[in-house]
C-alpha cells in the first residue's frame, strides 16, 4: 500500500501533473495541501475517472486540504476538533478518514510568518490543538498517521544552512518542541534519515535557483504511530516531481506499507 503527502501549491494549476503523477506513481492514498480552491472546484470527477474518491475541506483561499484515496474512504472529519481560528475565522487546514486499514490526517499547519506575529501565536495554539486532537488515535492500535506541511523543520540537518534561517519561523525551539509534544503522543518520523541521497529535502523556493541548488527545508512530515511505522518498508521523497514547468514548490513524500489495502484487520491485528 503506498500513502503520500503533496503541498500541491493550487490544485487547478497542476492538475495535469497530479494526474500524471497518480497514474505514474501507483499511489493508493494521497494527502494534499494548498488547494487553493472551494470544494466545488475540486477535480473530484477527473480523480473519479482514475478511481479516487476524494475528502475535501476548502473555502477557496490560500490553504484548503484533501485525502485523495482509491482504497476506500470512510469515517471523514472536516477540519480539527479544538481549532483555535484566526482573526475570528477557521481556516480548512485538516482533514481525516479511514482509507482501507489506516486512518490518516492531511494537515497544513500555519506558516507562522514571523516570531512575535499573531500568526505565529496561532500557529503553536493550532499544534496544541492537533496534538490534543490526535492522542487516542496516535496511542491505539490501528495504523493511523498524520501527514503533510508542517511548516517545521525538526532539526538543523533539515535545513540547507541553519544560519540563513536565524531569527525566522519554521526553525525556532517553540515550533520544534511543539512537534516534540506531538510526537510524545505516540508517533515517530517514519521517513528514514538517510535516504537514497544526502539532504532529503521537501521544499524549495521559487526564487533564486533554490532547487538547482538544492537549497531548501524538509518541512512535509509523515508521523506515524507504532503500528503504522512497523509496516513500513520504503520511504522517499520524489524530487523529479519538482523539476520542469509549472511544478510545485513542494516534492511529494512518498512511504510504502507492506500490507494489503483490502485487509482493514492486517495491521491491527
Amino acid at each position: 500500500m503506498r500513502i503520500a503527502t503533496w503541498n500541491i501549491n493550487s490544485i487547478t494549476a497542476r492538475l495535469p501533473r497530479l494526474l500524471a503523477w497518480l497514474e505514474s506513481s501507483g499511489t493508493d492514498v494521497l494527502c494534499v495541501q494548498e488547494t487553493k480552491c472551494t470544494a466545488e472546484q475540486f477535480p473530484a470527477a477527473e480523480l473519479r475517472e482514475l478511481g479516487y474518491e476524494a475528502a475535501v475541506n476548502a473555502d477557496g483561499r490560500w490553504n484548503g486540504v484533501a485525502v485523495i484515496s482509491r482504497v476506500g474512504l470512510d469515517e471523514v472529519v472536516l477540519g480539527l476538533p479544538g481549532d483555535p481560528g484566526y482573526e475570528g475565522a477557521t481556516e480548512p487546514r485538516a482533514v481525516s478518514a479511514t482509507c482501507g486499514p489506516v486512518r490518516v490526517w492531511s494537515v497544513y499547519v500555519p506558516n507562522g510568518r514571523e516570531i512575535g506575529h499573531a500568526h505565529y501565536s496561532y500557529k503553536l495554539a493550532w499544534f496544541e490543538a492537533l496534538t490534543a486532537a490526535v492522542s487516542a488515535d496516535a496511542a491505539g492500535p490501528r495504523p493511523f498517521a498524520i501527514l503533510g506541511d508542517y511548516n517545521v523543520a525538526p532539526t538543523d540537518e533539515d535545513v540547507f544552512d541553519p544560519a540563513f534561517f536565524e531569527g525566522q519561523t519554521h526553525v525556532t525551539p517553540a515550533e520544534r518542541e511543539a512537534l516534540a509534544a506531538l510526537r510524545g503522543t505516540g508517533l515517530s518520523d517514519v521517513v528514514p534519515r538517510p535516504l537514497k541521497y544526502d539532504r532529503p529535502y521537501t521544499y524549495w523556493d521559487y526564487r533564486q535557483l533554490s532547487f538547482p541548488k538544492n537549497k531548501g527545508m524538509r518541512i512535509d512530515l509523515v508521523y506515524g504511530n507504532e503500528t503504522f511505522a512497523k509496516a513500513v518498508g520504503d520511504a522517499y521523497v520524489d524530487r523529479e516531481e519538482r523539476k520542469g514547468k509549472g511544478a510545485s514548490d513542494h516534492a511529494p513524500v512518498v512511504v510504502d506499507l507492506e500490507v494489503d489495502p483490502e485487509r482493514a484487520g492486517d495491521l491491527a491485528g
